[in-house]
């Protein structure tokens, strides 16, 4: 379910004025490149950002903006050889302004371009690496443990329906002791992902805490309480609980989505 998740990628273009002496200098380029990035030209933005990181590789901001170009014409969930290379291609370019003494903005938009791609790679492990870098850059954002949560979520809900598959199961049938090929995946499953879903359980409560009405950090608790609630197979009084927990995260959700739809509708 990464596709539901909005993507944190920077997209505030600032343009730097500079008075080049002559030729096509880092300025000038660095210019050219914005006015192309916002007439939609990406290839000739990525074309200019180049030279500049190449007439002056120790400014941070012309990486940071051709990482920002390499990004936008990456499509998640696109496997071709050319769609890796420009995900990888903005990986470095963001790794160059994590590895200067940029500050900010800069470092902060970086941990965040790499671990949203990473995050669509599926490769989860960086890309929680990376979020959590985000979140100890910027700890009263809402965003980076959200979106650890859902990397939480994720590989938990992969997994145990894997296991469901292979079990035969109803949707509506949830995994029991009393049935010793079932006792066995549960076992399995609660020792794989527990501790996963408690991290991804606060991962959404710091994220809600920091952003009040995050609804879709409430949807995904609901969610995150589910798998919890399928692994209480030997429990059913603690299963019962997950699952009026989960409703009342629905509700929460709806609510939340509701005084946000009312504030959108409001008077201008």
């Amino acid at each position: 379910m990464i596709w539901i998740l909005r993507s944190i990628v920077p997209a505030v273009w600032l343009f730097v004025t500079f008075s080049p002496a002559h030729g096509q200098s880092y300025g000038e380029e660095l210019n050219l490149g914005v006015a192309a990035y916002r007439d939609s030209h990406y290839e000739e933005a990525i074309q200019h950002f180049k030279k500049a990181t190449e007439l002056d590789s120790s400014k941070p901001i012309a990486h940071l903006y051709l990482a920002t170009a390499y990004v936008n014409q990456y499509i998640p969930g696109v496997e071709s050889d050319d769609n890796k290379l420009l995900a990888q291609q903005a990986i470095e370019q963001y790794q160059i302004v994590l590895n200067s003494e940029a500050v900010g903005d800069s470092r902060i938009n970086s941990a965040k371009g790499i671990a949203y791609l990473y995050l669509n790679m599926k490769n989860w492990d960086d890309a929680r690496k990376y979020y959590q870098m985000a979140s100890d850059l910027s700890p009263n954002d809402a965003e980076p443990p959200y979106s650890m949560g859902v990397i939480d979520w994720t590989q938990c809900y992969q997994r145990r329906m894997e296991a469901r598959a292979r079990l035969e199961m109803r949707p509506d049938e949830h995994l029991s002791s009393k049935k010793p090929e079932q006792k066995k995946v549960c076992d399995e499953l609660q020792a794989k992902n527990w501790s996963i879903i408690e991290d991804g359980i606060s991962k959404f409560d710091k994220a809600i805490h920091l952003r009040p009405n995050y609804d879709d950090a409430m949807a995904y608790m609901n969610l995150m309480y589910r798998e919890r609630a399928d692994l209480e197979c030997d429990d059913l009084a603690a299963r019962s609980r997950d699952l009026q927990t989960a409703d009342d995260w629905v509700d929460k959700a709806l609510a939340a989505k509701k005084v946000k739809a009312e504030k959108a509708n409001g008077p201008k």
